[in-house]
């Protein structure tokens, strides 16, 4: 779900961190540990449940002065709701 008023955020089973001895953010669960690479931690880290998909796009293609990245967000967004890393806020 990648509609233009969802709002993704990390589900409450994980929680979202830097980790030092990873050098890398991780999401955290009661059975372990996901690694994420450089992009999925900068999108997992404006999921907050407030931006929508188009401000969490917007935000990205500012901070790295880039363009066309809706595409992979809303790609990458896919996979993590399927793996149950976020929940979508609708109201």
């Amino acid at each position: 779900m990648t509609e233009n008023t969802a709002r993704p955020a990390i589900h409450r089973l994980f929680r979202f961190q830097w980790e030092p001895a990873q050098q890398a953010h991780v999401l955290l669960y009661p059975e372990g540990m996901v690694k994420l690479n450089q992009s999925a931690g900068e999108i997992l880290k404006r999921c907050d449940g407030a931006r929508t998909v188009p401000e969490i796009v917007a935000d990205l293609e500012t901070a790295f002065n880039a363009s066309g990245l809706a595409p992979e967000v809303e790609a990458f967004l896919e996979m993590a709701d399927a793996q149950n890393w976020i929940t979508w806020n609708t109201d």
